[in-house]
């Protein structure tokens, strides 16, 4: 299967061409605006690849698609958070197969009510989410819960290692809602908080805890209802730098309070003072999932899910859906025709082999419950 990596020598897309390239049920194009920059990735590559020349915002994009007789495009040209489905529309018009990695909260959403009509008719399916939320998360969260028969709570953190690869453009994605109100389900019903503010402390088995804090990520909106989630769905992320996320709840208060209006502005500033804190930290990141429930006895439970990833290899993570579904399409494998959120559409056993091949570890611990599980009633005691 042909398959176009659009921001390929970008720092997602490189990684997934990386592991694309050799592959023998798929010839890769290495694709983004500069093709000298994609010809030297290309050229690094261990399998057979090729460097073209394309701009997703240019009128002929689905024309360019087409003539180079796509089969499946993967948008990796992130952020999403202010994205339109150009990239979409276009692929399912030519005739392609679609995956993203977005972790914009509307953009993935959205997605399969924008767009499941017209992959549809194209016999075709796209694929939105394909990163560490919703994709890698769903598939933790539906193995810790197998055969559980209630979901009362999932607190999700992700916590990047201090000297792993930064981004300006990512960086202002997330300042863009620091302060802002976030909906997120707490207490069995819609409620509101302010991104980035007000950390508390995670702990995570092989690492330190550190102090984390709401991010708007799409899995706030889909769990709930999708898990039938009694009380609470929570994501949070964590710096190692202790200082460095307490100056994010700095930037949340002052935007709360009406005294900043754009964060994001502060993003080129921020991402080149981060260096300096490169040495109170360690190329070690990782990230923690904790349910808590019934299971499937009806007893309370509480289950955590936890990787360690090493040597500034968590980038690896959010790349690796979009890698095993890419994998999935060029082999063959049936998947229905729409549009889709990646939720559920991977298990976590299809990621052993990409943590085994960057030394990732993880771990499945039962910790001790907390009063809010209840048993479910005997239906038979009245």
């Amino acid at each position: 299967m042909r398959t176009l990596v659009l921001g390929g020598y970008g720092n997602f897309g490189a990684r997934i061409c990386r592991a694309l390239a050799g592959d023998p049920t798929i010839d890769l194009l290495v694709a983004g605006r500069n093709r000298d920059q994609a010809q030297q990735l290309a050229d690094t590559l261990d399998g057979a690849a090729s460097a073209v020349a394309v701009d997703f915002n240019s009128p002929d994009f689905v024309r360019t698609v087409r003539q180079l007789d796509v089969g499946l495009v993967v948008h990796a040209a992130g952020p999403f958070q202010q994205q339109t489905y150009t990239v979409a529309h276009a692929a399912a018009e030519a005739g392609a197969h679609y995956i993203d990695l977005a972790d914009g909260r509307r953009f993935v959403c959205d997605f399969p009510a924008a767009l499941h009509a017209r992959f549809q008719a194209a016999g075709r399916t796209g694929i939105t989410g394909a990163s560490t939320v919703p994709a890698l998360s769903s598939a933790v969260v539906e193995h810790l819960c197998a055969g559980w028969t209630a979901i009362d709570s999932i607190d999700i953190c992700i916590a990047p290692a201090q000297t792993a690869p930064r981004g300006k453009a990512t960086l202002a994605a997330v300042l863009s809602y620091c302060g802002e109100p976030i909906r997120i389900w707490r207490g069995g019903k819609w409620d509101q908080a302010p991104g980035w503010a007000n950390p508390e402390r995670v702990d995570f088995l092989r690492m330190r805890s550190r102090i984390g804090a709401l991010c708007d990520i799409p899995d706030l909106e889909l769990f709930p209802s999708h898990y039938a989630v009694r009380d609470r769905v929570m994501f949070r992320a964590a710096l190692e730098v202790g200082i460095t996320q307490r100056a994010f709840a700095v930037l949340a208060s002052l935007r709360g309070h009406g005294l900043l209006r754009r964060p994001e502005r502060w993003a080129g500033l921020l991402n080149r003072t981060a260096v300096a804190f490169d040495s109170l930290g360690t190329a070690l990141g990782g990230m923690v999932v904790r349910v808590e429930g019934l299971d499937e006895h009806g007893r309370p439970a509480r289950r955590a899910w936890h990787i360690a990833a090493d040597n500034d290899h968590g980038p690896e993570i959010p790349c690796m859906p979009a890698i095993l579904l890419a994998r999935k399409l060029a082999a063959g494998t049936a998947m229905p025709a729409g549009a889709f959120t990646a939720t559920g559409l991977l298990s976590l056993a299809e990621f052993g082999g990409e943590f085994a091949r960057w030394g990732m570890v993880t771990d499945i611990v039962d910790e001790a419950c907390s009063s809010a599980s209840e048993p479910i009633p005997d239906a038979t005691a009245a």
